[in-house]
């Protein structure tokens, strides 16, 4: 076990926006969210997965909601600890452990600002090794470990608690209320066992977010930001390019639309199209598929390394666009079922 530092959430959530794929919510909120609660609770435990007991409480906490609202109205250090008492209340049990339910800029994040306020250690490891829009889009959900009950507030103070048949309804009362609550809310769910966090958790998380953070913070000592943050992924610079058009819009309570980038240096007679829900789903180059969910879509810049969230996609931006493996169990038939193509609307064949 080891204290985290301000140092560490700046290199978390550096690296936590590139593992996110787009999603989770933009580092800067996030990374402003954890430093107030650090400076006025203190330090906060960062526990290996390997060293939780059998029998502990662990609670995942995240903003649901869509990223662009975010920019605007994000949650205070009160309203994250407040969705985690609530469920605690609602179960009977209070938590013994806080985990993050997905790596993304924000979400990376409001997990450690909910172990500052509540004085609990923090797992070192997350729930999808990157981020997904829905809330059944979970490696709990493949071991059978349920969202509710399930606990949602907002920053007017309104909270309230959701017990679901299952995952996908969970998903869809929760997103009806998000809306209803202004598009972006905190919600704590998927509370598990220790033995379950162990066995459907993504180990290391939070200390891979740092290393990619540091990583790219030594921008131009031996080799681009872009090329140490895909070898440290064992992934690959699939384009280098301008962006020339975003259609974005919220929708049902997601940031949706499409990126087209003109190519650069080698690829300049080349156009990628890159699809996004919260997420980047699908990559084309010249309308050919070059990479799909599960796998990693990363945007970087070009020059610094640092990850473009789908909300803050611009014209002219200069990107170099990754593309990394996923965890082996999203790429499972129960795994693709959940967060393939298909489950967003796409017809290809893996």
């Amino acid at each position: 076990m080891r204290e985290l530092t301000m140092r560490d959430v700046g290199d978390i959530a550096r690296g936590a926006a590139i593992l996110g794929a787009g999603g989770g919510g933009d580092p800067h909120i996030g990374r402003l969210l954890a430093q107030a609660a650090l400076d006025t609770y203190g330090p906060v435990r960062l526990e290996s997965l390997a060293h939780i007991p059998d029998d502990a409480v662990v609670v995942p906490v995240a903003m649901m909601g869509a990223p662009t609202v975010v920019l605007e109205k994000f949650p205070s250090v009160e309203q994250v600890g407040h969705a985690v008492e609530a469920l605690a209340t609602y179960r009977g049990r209070s938590a013994t452990h806080i985990a993050c339910i997905e790596a993304g800029g924000i979400n990376s994040l409001i997990p450690v600002a909910a172990a500052a306020q509540l004085g609990l250690p923090l797992i070192d490891a997350d729930g999808m090794g990157r981020a997904f829009p829905e809330l059944q889009m979970v490696l709990p959900a493949l071991r059978g470990i349920q969202a509710s009950p399930m606990s949602i507030t907002d920053e007017k103070g309104n909270c309230q608690v959701i017990e679901t048949i299952d995952n996908h309804w969970a998903e869809r009362l929760a997103r009806a209320a998000t809306i209803d609550m202004g598009c972006s809310t905190t919600v704590s769910l998927y509370g598990m066992t220790g033995s379950e966090a162990r066995s459907s958790l993504v180990n290391g998380t939070l200390s891979l977010c740092a290393e990619l953070g540091r990583l790219v913070a030594r921008a131009g000592e031996g080799s681009t930001p872009a090329d140490a943050v895909a070898s440290r992924l064992r992934g690959q610079r699939v384009f280098d390019g301008k962006v020339v058009d975003v259609a974005r819009r919220t929708e049902q309570g997601f940031a949706r639309g499409e990126a087209i980038i003109k190519g650069l240096d080698h690829d300049a007679s080349s156009r990628l199209t890159i699809a996004f829900q919260n997420e980047n789903l699908i990559a084309k180059r010249d309308g050919v598929v070059v990479a799909t969910v599960p796998d990693l879509i990363c945007i970087l810049d070009r020059e610094t390394g640092e990850a473009i969230t789908t909300e803050t996609l611009r014209y002219g931006q200069r990107i170099t666009v990754l593309v990394a493996p996923a965890d082996p169990r999203w790429h499972t038939p129960d795994g693709l079922a959940l967060v393939g193509p298909r489950a967003f609307g796409y017809e290809l064949a893996l």
